[in-house]
């Protein structure tokens, strides 16, 4: 992990607390912030949401299931993965605990090399799905301004100038991925669709930028629609 991830470690025994965060801060690639109760644990999250919460389940006033009900029904919090860790082993806790909502369940006393692969494990997975969410935002952007266009294009034929003809020689599978691409699909699905692999999609899209001139796929369909190359 490259860049320094965020822990906040919630636990009502000082020796637990200052013993996993000496752990965890040891490689250098996490900080771990440290509560004495889910009450201040709380007035943290209000100031900083961590990249991951550790929790003990056995607290005083509001233990840790009702502390993970809280951040589960908070947007804010919602994603953020959550490990309990807690004297009570027995299975029907482990199954309350899943069910209301944590990610991973360590008994005390517990192996501390076990929680850093555990820790660095979901934070790697946490990591995954922002870049996800973040991709599947940028594609869907793309795929609205390209539904724009078009129907920009189909409501004000009177006000476009039709050019001259422009002699662009595509393949067939060049012009199969030209149509995926205008109907605001992205390499993966196209590749699924075409029965082909990512990296050919790639090669394709390189080359209709290459005879269109264009170097966005929205310039590329702009211009396919502009000079009738697909529909």
């Amino acid at each position: 992990m490259s860049e320094t991830a965020t822990i906040l470690l919630v636990d009502d025994e000082p020796g637990v607390r200052e013993s996993v965060q000496a752990y965890l801060e040891y490689s250098g690639d996490l900080k771990v912030d440290v509560a004495s109760n889910a009450t201040e644990a709380w007035e943290q999250l209000e100031k900083a949401i961590p990249d991951l919460i550790i929790s003990d389940v056995m607290m005083p006033q509001i233990n840790g299931y009702q502390f993970l009900e809280k951040l589960r029904n908070d947007l804010r919090f919602q994603a953020i993965p959550v490990v309990f860790l807690t004297a009570r082993g027995m299975t029907s806790d482990r199954i309350q605990g899943y069910h209301t909502g944590c990610d991973a369940y360590l008994s005390k006393p517990f192996d501390p090399e076990e929680l850093e692969a555990i820790v660095k494990n979901l934070l790697e997975r946490r990591k995954v799905n922002i870049q996800a969410n973040s991709e599947s935002a940028k594609l869907e952007e793309i795929a609205q301004e390209i539904r724009e266009l078009k129907e920009k294009l189909g409501q004000q034929p009177h006000l476009i100038t039709t050019p001259p003809p422009m002699k662009i020689d595509l393949t067939p599978r060049e012009q199969s991925v030209l149509d995926l691409v205008a109907e605001g699909l992205m390499n993966k699905e196209i590749a699924a669709r075409l029965n082909t692999s990512v990296r050919n999609v790639e090669k394709y899209v390189s080359r209709l930028f290459s005879k269109t001139g264009t170097n966005s796929r929205t310039e590329l369909v702009r211009f396919a629609l502009k000079h009738g190359l697909t529909e």
